[in-house]
């Protein structure tokens, strides 16, 4: 039997949202056909909020509902040092391990020839403009451990080195081929705290 279309409309949405397949998507539309009016609105006010109030860092590119993030606004941080990572995803899974005190600087990807994207396509410019005006003395380079994350490393380090900066990369524990935000908290935090200095 087929559901009205109004179901059939919000389970078609639901089910392109990641993970979410045809049975939870129809269990997703029937809860909130069983719960109050108000739950539903709440949850779209929510949604659309979301879309129209949150924003990159203006420093770091992180994600934030202000102009500038509460990690670049934290004065309690090591202003000196900063972890790049590909990703907002990233930061969060560094940020739980509590083993990391400096500051950020997200690419919003990688370089990805076969995909059309250079190092002028994410924020690299950004990041170096940052080492050159503030005076950084260490950049951690996080990206994935997979073929982007390196290429994007190794450029970084090609552009970077000839500035004085001491560069380090997280290291024990990540397994090539994988991504930082699934990594458990206990290896990722090792990895930082037995980073590796870069040397020519």
């Amino acid at each position: 039997m087929a559901y009205p279309k109004l179901i059939q409309n919000l389970m078609e949405r639901l089910v392109r949202l990641p993970g979410i397949g045809q049975r939870s998507a129809e269990r997703m539309a029937f809860w909130l056909l069983n719960h109050p009016r108000e739950d539903a609105e709440a949850l779209a006010r929510s949604i659309v909020a979301l879309k129209e109030g949150l924003m990159f860092c203006r420093i770091c590119n992180n994600l934030s509902d202000t102009e500038v993030c509460m990690i670049c606004s934290d004065t309690a941080r090591d202003e000196k040092v900063i972890c790049v990572v590909e990703n907002p995803k990233d930061v969060l899974a560094i940020e739980r391990t509590g083993s990391f005190k400096g500051h950020y600087h997200v690419l919003l990807g990688t370089i990805a020839p076969a995909d059309g994207i250079g190092p002028g396509d994410i924020k690299i410019p950004q990041l170096i403009n940052r080492v050159k005006s503030q005076q950084i003395q260490e950049v951690v380079l996080a990206t994935d451990p997979d073929n982007e994350g390196e290429m994007t490393a190794l450029y970084l380090i090609k552009e970077l080195k000839p500035l004085g900066v001491r560069l380090s990369r997280i290291s024990v524990g990540i397994p090539m081929g994988s991504s930082l935000e699934y990594a458990d908290m206990s290896t990722l935090g090792m990895s930082l705290m037995t980073r590796r200095e870069i040397r020519e």
